[in-house]
């Protein structure tokens, strides 16, 4: 089971990263904020001073089609805001 399932790469990401060295990742719903922390540091090598999560209810949505209504839902996700210590940075990037 891997906790880390992708970095978010958004404007306000991006800009959380620039100016308070957070950084956002989607991960699993059933990580707590120990294990993510555990995972970041382990795959990126820097140290973590403070984990944020917050669960992301799903998208609902109604379609009107010939046949009658169809109503449907996105999956529940989770994220976490990772602040780093003071110097360290995380490049998401370099693989691409």
């Amino acid at each position: 089971m891997s906790i880390l399932i992708k970095p978010i790469i958004t404007e306000k990401a991006t800009k959380n990263s620039e100016e308070n060295n957070c950084y956002t990742f989607e991960v699993d719903t059933k990580a707590n904020k120990i294990e993510i922390k555990k995972a970041v540091e382990s795959a990126y090598g820097v140290s973590v001073e403070e984990v944020r999560t917050m669960n992301v209810r799903p998208d609902r949505r109604t379609r009107y089609t010939k046949t009658g209504i169809q109503h449907g839902k996105t999956n529940a996700s989770k994220k976490a805001i990772v602040q780093l210590a003071e110097g360290e940075t995380i490049d998401l990037y370099s693989n691409m």
